[in-house]
Parts: structure tokens; C-alpha cells; sequence
């Protein structure tokens, strides 16, 4: 008899020398980390709960807290710049070589960013929506300026706008959904820490300090990706349109594409069962001899 995959059931913690990761874990099999996105009141758990089942009957499930999202211990930097290392010190922490790895948005961006600093570590890459830059669309999207607004301002109004940005149906945005959300992004750490990403202020001075920088930004060294990647997105994706996907379809050098229909920014939710029989086609694939 199988244990139900409640939020409790599959609740973890580890231990390391910069505070304490919080995730949760399911099933048996080769290890599968999945890492969740950015934005008001996100979690791993929030994420991916609806497609633990069907995974964990194929993969031991590992659904990472970033540091900064009001799960994990916090902490002081970037989120997204502590969110690489986190990565690495869980999996030296629970001693795992190598995983795949499906990534939310910010998740796919950082799954990116590991498997390109320590290729040996990443087998297999699923992202769903946010990874590569805008080609035709403006930039910051429409979803983009709703995060900021709420940053700098929270409101449950402004909250609501945003989420409806997320998904091509609004009946997917509950008022479960809503009360969950606000509860943790109001939370005064982990609002500091959404300010430090997305106030609009924060926002401008990230821009700026990229356009100087000497060191390339992640997208421009997606030639040299040798995991094989699988890229998903929503059609409809008003957070990071759907045209971002051009520039890592041309650069990766071992990439397939799957686009879904009548979908946002949240593929697994919207397009649940389509989005998880492509994924587990392509991570239970075998390898050509």
C-alpha cells in the first residue's frame, strides 16, 4: 500500500553549512529534481503537487525549496543568484551524482545554469516556459510588470491581476489559490526577499549592472549545453512569451520543443496530462546504443 503524497507525507529537510533546504520527495527510481519558479507567494510544493503522482511512479521525486521563497531557510542574497548553489549543495548533501531535472520558469533558468557550469551533474533538462530572451515581444511582458507592481505594492488585487497573467484560463485562479498565495507573499522575509528580485527599482539596477557586465548572461552560453533538453511552453504564456524559445531552439546543441495549446505560464497545471505524458516520454527514452 502506497503512501498518499500529502504535503506532510513527503515533507523534508536537510541540513547544510549555509541553513536548512526544505523539500519534498516521492517515489523510487533514478533521482528527478524539480525546480519551482519565482513570483508572489510560489513554492516547490505549490508547483508541482498535481504531477507528483504520475512522476513518482517512475522517479524518486525531489521538489527543491529555493532559499528566499519563505520555505527553506532565507537568505540574504538574490534569489536566483543563491539559487545555483543551493542546487549543489543538496545534491552533495543527499549524495547524488547526477539527476535529471525539470525547472518552472526561474526552476528551467537555473537547471540551465548548473548543467552548464557542472554538465557531469545534469543527465536530462525539462524546462517549462521562461529560459532564453525576448525576440519579438517587449520586455519586461505584461506578466513581468504585474509581478513588479505587486512588489512594490502589495495588494490581493494587484495579487489577483498577476495570477490571472499566469494562466489562459482564469478558472484555474481559486480562491484557495488566491488565500495561499497572499498568506506567504506577505510574509515580511519573504517580501524583502521578492523586492530584492522584482521591485521595479531592483528590476532597473539588475538591467543596468547586466548591460555592464563583461560575463555573458546564461542564454548566450546555451552552445555549450550538453544535457539533453527538453523545452515546453505555454502558447498563450503572457509571463514569458512563447518567442523566447527561439534563441535556446537554435543554440542548444541536443533540443526538442513541445508548445501547448490554450496554455499560460503554468504548463503543468493547465496542461496537465498532455504536458506530463511528453515529459515522461522524453526522460524514460531510452539512449541510442
Amino acid at each position: 500500500m502506497t503512501t498518499e503524497l500529502t504535503y506532510a507525507s513527503t515533507s523534508r529537510e536537510l541540513v547544510t553549512d549555509q541553513g536548512v533546504l526544505r523539500y519534498h520527495e516521492a517515489g523510487e527510481g533514478p533521482p528527478l529534481l524539480l525546480l519551482h519558479g519565482s513570483g508572489p507567494g510560489v513554492t516547490g510544493w505549490r508547483n508541482f503537487r498535481g504531477n507528483l503522482a504520475a512522476f513518482a511512479e517512475h522517479f524518486r521525486c525531489l521538489v527543491l525549496e529555493f532559499p528566499g521563497f519563505g520555505v527553506s531557510d532565507p537568505t540574504d542574497r538574490h534569489p536566483m543568484v543563491a539559487a545555483p548553489g543551493a542546487v549543489l549543495r543538496f545534491l552533495d548533501g543527499l549524495g547524488l551524482q547526477q539527476v535529471d531535472v525539470i525547472g518552472n520558469s526561474m526552476g528551467g533558468i537555473v537547471g540551465a545554469q548548473v548543467a552548464l557550469a557542472h554538465p557531469d551533474r545534469v543527465r536530462r533538462l525539462v524546462t517549462i516556459g521562461g529560459i532564453g530572451r525576448n525576440v519579438f515581444s517587449h520586455s519586461p511582458s505584461e506578466g513581468i510588470k504585474l509581478l513588479m507592481e505587486f512588489t512594490d505594492d502589495p495588494s490581493r488585487e494587484a495579487l489577483i491581476r498577476w495570477l490571472r497573467a499566469m494562466v489562459y484560463d482564469p478558472a484555474v485562479i481559486t480562491e484557495e489559490m488566491i488565500e495561499e498565495r497572499w498568506r506567504q507573499a506577505t510574509d515580511p522575509d519573504t517580501l524583502a526577499a521578492a523586492r530584492r528580485m522584482y521591485g521595479s527599482k531592483a528590476f532597473a539596477a539588475g538591467a543596468k549592472a547586466m548591460a555592464a557586465s563583461d560575463t555573458p548572461p546564461y542564454w548566450a552560453m546555451l552552445h555549450r549545453l550538453r544535457a539533453k533538453t527538453l523545452i515546453t511552453w505555454g502558447r498563450d504564456d503572457r509571463v514569458s512569451p512563447v518567442d523566447m524559445a527561439l534563441l535556446p531552439m537554435r543554440t542548444i546543441p541536443d533540443v526538442e520543443v513541445h508548445i501547448f495549446p490554450d496554455c499560460g505560464h503554468w504548463v503543468m497545471i493547465e496542461q496537465k496530462a498532455a504536458w506530463e505524458s511528453v515529459v515522461l516520454a522524453f526522460l524514460t527514452r531510452k539512449d541510442a546504443a
